[in-house]
Order: C-alpha cells, then structure tokens, then sequence
C-alpha cells in the first residue's frame, strides 16, 4: 500500500465482535458457539448476526450436531478466512506504519 487507505479495510472483519471472533477462531483449530459467546461477552442474538455475516462472506464454516439431546454449533475459520484474516492483519500494520 502506497497510500493511507483506510477505507479499503475489509468491512466484514472489521466489525468489533467479527474482529473478536476472527482473532479468537484464528488463535485455536475451532470452537463452540458457548466458548465464543464466552470470551466476546456477546448475547445469543448478537453474536449469531455476526456470525451469519462471517459465514455469508466465506470466513468461517459452521458445523451443527447434537450431544445428546442439545445442540452443538462448532466454529472454524475456512482457507479463505485465514487469508482474510492475514490480509487484513497487513493492511492494519501498513495504516500504522503509515501514521
């Protein structure tokens, strides 16, 4: 980047609860929806907004099944999420960089 750009930051991570999500998804090989709720202080409502978000865009996959009776949503970021994410990463430090 040649310029100071900070338009050009990708929208869909850069929301407060998705960046949350993505720093915490890109730290472990998964997780379950009670674990991100857990660690981003988000409602059930909130945080499955965002959710939906991340997963329209490609960034993160979804897994559903049950334990027992209950229903598990497991988390992880998809190839193309991490290369976002990366992305994303860079371009923050170039804005910095760039201050």
């Amino acid at each position: 980047m040649t310029e100071f750009d900070h338009k050009s930051l990708d929208d869909v991570i850069h929301g407060r609860l998705r960046l949350a999500v993505m720093a915490y998804l890109s730290a472990v090989a998964q997780a379950d929806f009670a674990s991100l709720k857990r660690e981003t202080g988000a409602t059930d409502g909130n945080l499955s907004v965002h959710l939906r978000k991340l997963e329209d865009a490609g960034y993160i996959a979804s897994e559903k099944t049950f334990v027992g009776r209950k229903p598990k949503t497991t988390l992880k970021l998809t190839k193309q999420g991490r290369t976002a994410w990366l992305k994303y990463l860079d371009h923050l430090k170039d804005l910095i960089g760039d201050a």
